[in-house]
């Protein structure tokens, strides 16, 4: 038993590295056999290889302790990157809601233990020229900082990974595997190989290389065309409503947990240079901790015009000659117009990646600063505001009151990952044990103490910045204030000068004890999967990934198998091998002798091996074409309900037989007909509600589902997706699946499955200033109680957004603060409580909303909004509305903001992107026409859990010219300068090669010198490409700089890409490769040049 304010015992182990799995984030090299993968991991003085050999460690012992004012520990500890967190429970005060943890378990269920002015000179491009994307320290005696994960989500779902050996120092660069060149080596491992490629994590860039990029230049456009005929859009502003001010909240705490991720700044830089970060306003004295932020009133803007001044200074930019005086300020950019369809590629501004990297302070000279782009690499200070990683809104000056929202026609929304990995220079989160009382909290709205509560009466009592309510301050947590208003020891207690601290909980917020780490895997052996290899993939990745589970007597694991019946096998006997026990009932199914299927790791470790070793071989005659998935998943659900835990399925073909059976719907199993023609949004919903009911069920029981989906043909993503959203789980897709090329993707994603930092048998719940409420919660969780998500499982690449509403005003003087609290179960077995707080200024002026919108946040609020709508509007409808939300914004702008008077289309620096964005989403794969149900079922369950920073790579993909590699010089980068969308930038004579997260495209062209060739992939000729064709490494330089670039992409997007080969010639793989152009003209859109003018002409429509 813990002593009252001491350490809590047993936190955390000796040697404990906290920042292991992220230093060592697996790059997913392809240059690795497993045999040298094994030889290299066994030789002396070499570092094991990254989520292979490296086991996950349990959580440290060195919690920071709250005692009476204590002074913090020059070496505190933080977060284990597996940690997860466990229920609350906190007692509820008089008059107050339940708190969650009085909640009466489930039945059968244990008792739960501003922006400068306009420049003079501000450069416009000719009309057809179109935006190019943008590009964008530890405190002394604090713990070594959180290694990172390249980009998440975004891209493929997450996949890979686990914790790796520790690094040389606290802060020093993880360490690569050695390469290796003893001949070339498979993109993958062979089929069915026992062993995975690693790779260590790239090193960040130098802090003394660190730089902010250039600004963004300003760009022109031309005269419009045809008319947009558009509706009534969505993602626009909330609706006011009224209700009480101050309604205090559920006594209920949340906890955050997390560890480092992969590859941070999370995503690679976007296609194009990184937008700098807002200019700084000048401070207002406003008697709170931090002051408020004066923004100027004049906002930098972009004119899209016609092919005047500014197209003829961009010609002479790009030949290297100096530019031309530049136009008068305010001096409209509008003098002649030409034919919009008229593209000159001369015109088009070149696309060009940074690796700069931004140094970003949450707070400076004491107001908010607005974050970097999501998709840009930065390092964060934490002090006193939440990094962006963890929560990022769509503005970053709140609107006073609801008119001036409405009138920008911007939404207000947050979009919050609460366990999202932080870059490998970030100091990590501090893990804060106030003892058996628990965290202080504000006793009317249940708020977390953090740095924006204001300290009074000589420290005595606090303002709550959340509801405004003055609260007592414990006895023992008192402290005299400084000159400032500050309390002596805020810089000392990290829940008073982080933005993020993660709180141990105390037994008050449990309603049982925590639940174990339970993993139960769930393998089709139908006849279908068996002759495609499915079932022998799922049983060598399952083989390769056990080695990574956490040890230790709280891992549980269990398996079986099914197809028109199901098999449990006996892990806990005598015998040799494991006995099977079959349940051939699929209507009313029941699990036998759950003790003996579940056990613990450690006690079935060497029958669980020859068990997976032998079930391709037991079922290789199988002629049962039936799969009962419904039944399956409930009867594994039935073995861990009592502890709850992950479910982890492999299915192959449609479900047929026993509960939750499906049929082949008329757009894809019967007539084939184009599912654009047959009212698709009903074919994206489930066919009917049994599996929901059973998703629910699970969810209540804290049983969270993965599905694994190896086909060749159609399985109704939209119906068997349910379960994995509802419990917070995640589908991944394999089409068409193939063992020898989805064998090494599959084992990674499998491995970063289970190996990321996650949390179990979550509860998540986001407190507002008074004057802002939540509307409305999305992403993959299960909704019990309106004012709470819960998750039965949740990592580090989940994010939820969430839509705000006014009930009252705002006061400018006080600014607004948003708290996300997390409550959840460490795979280990401890409660914590992550505590993320947002405080951003207010304002009354419309132009202030203009100076520095989020545009990756606002743009994928869109993009999720426009996924959820897509269930049920037809096609056009949704497409609609997404151009109309771009086309409103800029009226708004253009109607009350812009300080030029013209015909010309007119925008804010900040949001000069976002005619690109909308018209890459509106020939996103995921809003094709033609596309299969199937593949558009899988990318709306995809988009919707996406992180922020894989939003835009994924629909804007990032291309690069791969055929010159060595030809060119990287100081700061491996991955070269990307290029633009556009089919007049590929060359017959080049390779190029294309990535979104998901798949990785490689295009040769059909004249392609053949020493290239033969350098890169050993061949003489573009005609032995095949669609099976396998990437190698060779003893040539350009073979092994494109062998590193893809490593890295890999290790940005924390996923083993699919690779896929594309010739010229070929015309399906070519019109896949040429249909991510998105600038061109197509079938699915205009072309950029014109799409800026039918969107000039709509808000010229909107004048008159």
């Amino acid at each position: 038993m813990a002593t009252p304010r001491g350490p809590r015992p047993g936190a955390f182990p000796p040697n404990h590295n906290p920042n292991a799995l992220a230093n060592n984030l697996q790059n997913l090299q392809i240059n690795l056999s497993n045999r040298q993968e094994l030889s290299n991991a066994s030789s002396g003085g070499q570092q094991p290889p990254p989520f292979a050999t490296g086991q996950p460690c349990p959580p440290p012992s060195d919690a920071f302790q709250r005692g009476f004012a204590p002074p913090v520990a020059p070496g505190q500890s933080t977060l284990p990157p597996d940690a997860m967190p466990a229920r609350p429970a906190g007692p509820t005060p008089v008059s107050q809601p339940l708190p969650f943890a009085s909640r009466p378990p489930p039945p059968g269920v244990l008792p739960m233990g501003s922006a400068p002015p306009v420049a003079p000179g501000q450069s416009t491009l000719r009309p057809d020229a179109m935006p190019a994307r943008p590009t964008g320290p530890t405190l002394e005696s604090q713990p070594p900082s959180f290694a990172s994960r390249p980009p998440p989500s975004g891209v493929l779902p997450s996949s890979i990974g686990g914790p790796a050996a520790p690094r040389p120092g606290p802060l020093g660069p993880p360490t690569p595997l050695q390469m290796f060149s003893n001949g070339p080596a498979g993109n993958g491992p062979p089929a069915f190989a026992p062993g995975m490629m690693q790779s260590g994590s790239r090193p960040p860039p130098p802090v003394s290389n660190l730089q902010r990029p250039p600004p963004p230049t300003m760009l022109s456009s031309q005269a419009p065309s045809q008319p947009l005929k558009t509706r009534p859009g969505f993602g626009g502003p909330p609706t006011f409503v009224s209700s009480s001010v101050g309604q205090p909240g559920p006594p209920f705490s949340t906890l955050p947990r997390g560890p480092m991720f992969p590859g941070s700044s999370n995503m690679p830089p976007p296609p194009g240079p990184l937008t700098p970060p807002p200019v700084q306003g000048t401070v207002q004295s406003s008697g709170h901790l931090h002051g408020m932020q004066s923004w100027p009133q004049q906002l930098p803007q972009v004119g899209l015009s016609s092919p005047t001044h500014g197209a003829m200074q961009l010609q002479q930019l790009m030949s290297g000659m100096p530019p031309g005086p530049p136009p008068f300020p305010n001096q409209s950019m509008a003098m002649g117009q030409t034919d919009p369809s008229q593209i000159d590629a001369n015109h088009i501004p070149p696309y060009s990646s940074s690796s700069a990297v931004i140094q970003h302070e949450t707070h400076m000279d004491n107001h908010a600063n607005p974050p970097p782009p999501a998709t840009s690499t930065y390092i964060v200070k934490d002090n006193g505001n939440c990094s962006p990683r963890y929560m990022r809104c769509t503005l970053n000056q709140v609107p006073c009151t609801v008119d001036i929202l409405s009138k920008s026609k911007m939404q207000l929304a947050l979009l919050v990952q609460p366990l999202a990995l932080p870059h490998p220079s970030e100091e990590p989160i501090h893990v804060v044990d106030f003892g058996e009382s628990g965290p202080v909290r504000c006793s009317r709205c249940k708020g977390y103490i953090n740095p924006f509560m204001k300290f009074i009466d000589q420290g005595k009592r606090f303002i709550c910045n959340l509801c405004g309510f003055t609260g007592e301050v414990p006895h023992e947590y008192q402290c005299n204030l400084g000159p400032d208003g500050r309390r002596r020891d805020a810089d000392e207690r990290p829940e008073l000068c982080r933005g993020t601290v993660e709180f141990i909980a105390p037994e008050e917020y449990m309603v049982r004890d925590p639940m174990p780490a339970v993993f139960f895997f769930l393998v089709d052996v139908s006849m279908h999967a068996i002759q495609t290899g499915a079932t022998a993939a799922a049983c060598s990745a399952i083989s390769q990934v056990i080695p990574n589970l956490p040890e230790g007597p709280r891992t549980m694991v269990a398996i079986a198998t099914f197809d028109s019946t199901i098999h449990f096998y006996k892990l806990k006997c005598a015998q040799q091998q494991p006995s099977i026990l079959i349940v051939p009932d699929v209507q009313d199914v029941y699990t036998p002798l759950t003790s003996d299927i579940v056990v613990q790791l450690d006690e079935c470790r060497e029958h669980l091996e020859i068990l997976l070793d032998s079930i391709p071989g037991m079922f290789q005659d199988n002629r049962t074409t039936d799969s009962a998935f419904g039944a399956a998943a409930k009867a594994a659900f039935l073995a861990i309900k009592s502890t709850g835990g992950k479910l982890l399925v492999f299915q192959s073909i449609l479900p047929s037989i026993g509960i939750g059976s499906l049929f082949a719907r008329d757009a894809e199993g019967r007539s084939n007909t184009p599912a654009g023609e047959k009212e698709p949004h009903k074919l994206l919903q489930p066919v009917d509600k049994t599996l929901q009911t059973m998703a629910d069920e699970f969810a209540e029981y804290q049983v969270c589902v993965d599905l694994f989906i190896t086909t060749q043909t159609y399985v109704d993503v939209a119906s068997l997706s349910v379960v994995p959203r509802t419990t917070g789980g995640q589908v991944y897709y394999y089409y068409p699946f193939s063992a020898l090329s989805d064998l090494a993707k599959l084992s990674n994603d499998l491995r970063w499955n289970v190996t990321r930092p996650q949390g179990f048998e979550a509860v998540m719940r986001l407190r507002c200033s008074e004057g802002i409420q939540v509307q409305e919660y999305s992403g993959n969780y299960n909704n019990r109680n309106p004012a709470d998500v819960d998750f039965p499982a949740i990592d580090c690449d989940k994010t939820i957004m969430v839509s705000l509403k006014y009930n009252d005003k705002l006061r400018e003087e006080s600014g607004c603060s948003f708290q996300c609290a997390l409550l959840y179960t460490t795979i280990y077995g401890q409660r914590r409580i992550r505590v993320s707080t947002l405080f951003l200024p207010c304002t009354n002026n419309l132009t202030s909303l203009f100076v520095a919108p989020d545009l990756d946040t606002l743009f994928s609020c869109i993009l999720k909004q426009a996924a959820k709508e897509m269930t049920s509007a037809p096609l056009s409808r949704v497409k609609d509305k997404a151009t109309k939300v771009c086309i409103n914004i800029l009226h708004s702008y253009s109607m009350f903001c812009a300080t030029k008077s013209s015909s010309a289309l007119l925008m804010p620096e900040a949001l000069k992107f976002l005619p690109l964005y909308t018209l890459a989403l509106l020939k996103s794969h995921g809003l094709s026409s033609d596309g299969r149900i199937d593949e558009r079922s899988f990318w709306l369950n995809y988009v919707s859990p996406l992180p922020t920073p894989s939003v835009i790579p994924l629909i804007y993909p990032r291309m690069i010219v791969i055929h010159d590699l060595d030809e060119k010089e990287l100081e700061d980068s491996i991955i070269p300068a990307i290029i633009p969308l556009s089919s007049i930038h590929i060359s017959d004579e080049g390779i190029y090669l294309l990535e979104n997260g998901i798949d990785c495209l490689v295009y040769v062209g059909a004249s392609v010198q053949q020493n290239v060739l033969t350098r890169l992939f050993g061949i003489s000729s573009v005609e032995e490409i095949s669609n099976q064709f396998m990437l190698q490494q060779y003893d040539n330089q350009l073979s092994k700089k494109l062998n590193d670039v893809l490593n890295e992409i890999r290790r940005q997007r924390c996923s083993y890409l699919r690779l896929k080969f594309c010739k010229k010639g070929d015309s399906s793989a070519e019109a896949m490769f040429l249909s991510n152009m998105v600038e061109d003209r197509m079938p699915s859109g205009a072309a950029y040049a014109d799409f800026v003018a039918l969107i000039r002409s709509e808000i010229r429509k909107k004048k008159a």
